[in-house]
């Protein structure tokens, strides 16, 4: 991370997303960086959670959930320092059979409102190969090419969350779709928030048992958790939004 101040900067980043906890294990970091330099992120979250984790031992019914879990996105967004989410209202695992064209309108609804210079989501393989995942990807990336019509207002650039092949086969995580390291274009060191992004992820109390690296070593953790890695997707006029505002692009 550069140390570029960014006080009262305009800027405004939008980070779509299909549950909670989305927003904290793979970009809360960088996330909650770009607040602290004045930029203004929110996130879109499209169900609440409804299929996760009650907890071991539970810690709500199976109706409770949804709203448990919302109120554990709120946790972790003001953990962060982000604007409070907003929440679409579909049903967790179900975002494949939403039609793809209504779930861009969505999506570009906020854009139209918030007018976001970068926009953060899911890769097209959802990194895991969750369906839901992979749906909210294909949403966020065709309202990115839909915002043409805004003009100057229109998303710089589309960033994917991504995990780099050597950290993978270090951690051993071979279900992921890992990226080949030379793709990375952005790697961002979280130190200076990693206890903000432990408080977030701690947020989550259903969702903690179901989450290995937590349970991991510390120097495991810090491998996976401590540096946050993004692939640029696209970007209009080759213009990277994150370089411009002080985070450094390269692999380290």
């Amino acid at each position: 991370m550069s140390g570029k101040a960014l006080v009262n900067h305009p800027s405004t980043v939008l980070a779509v997303f299909a549950h909670p906890d989305d927003e904290v294990f793979r970009c809360g970091g960088a996330l909650a960086l770009l607040a602290r330099r004045g930029v203004r992120v929110q996130t879109l979250t499209a169900t609440r959670g409804g299929a996760g984790s009650c907890g071991d031992p539970p810690l709500c019914t199976r109706e409770e959930l949804p709203a448990v879990r919302e109120a554990e996105l709120r946790c972790a967004c003001h953990a962060l320092g982000l604007e409070p989410p907003r929440l679409l209202d579909y049903v967790d695992g179900t975002l494949s059979d939403v039609d793809e064209g209504e779930g861009a309108a969505h999506v570009l609804s906020v854009v139209r409102e918030l007018r976001p210079q970068a926009l953060i989501t899911w890769p097209p393989d959802g990194l895991s190969g969750h369906a839901d995942h992979v749906a909210v990807s294909r949403w966020t990336q065709r309202a990115f090419e839909a915002a043409d019509v805004l003009g100057p207002d229109a998303p710089l650039a589309l960033y994917y969350l991504a995990v780099p092949r050597t950290v993978a086969q270090a951690l051993g995580l071979a279900r992921l779709h890992a990226t080949p390291d030379e793709e990375i274009s952005l790697a961002v060191d979280v130190g200076p928030v990693w206890e903000e992004k432990l408080s977030a992820i701690r947020c989550h109390r259903t969702q903690l048992g179901a989450s290995p690296i937590l349970a991991a070593p510390p120097e495991r953790q810090r491998l996976f958790l401590g540096v946050e890695h993004f692939r640029r997707a696209a970007a209009r006029g080759g213009r990277d939004f994150f370089e411009n505002i002080g985070l450094e692009k390269g692999n380290s």
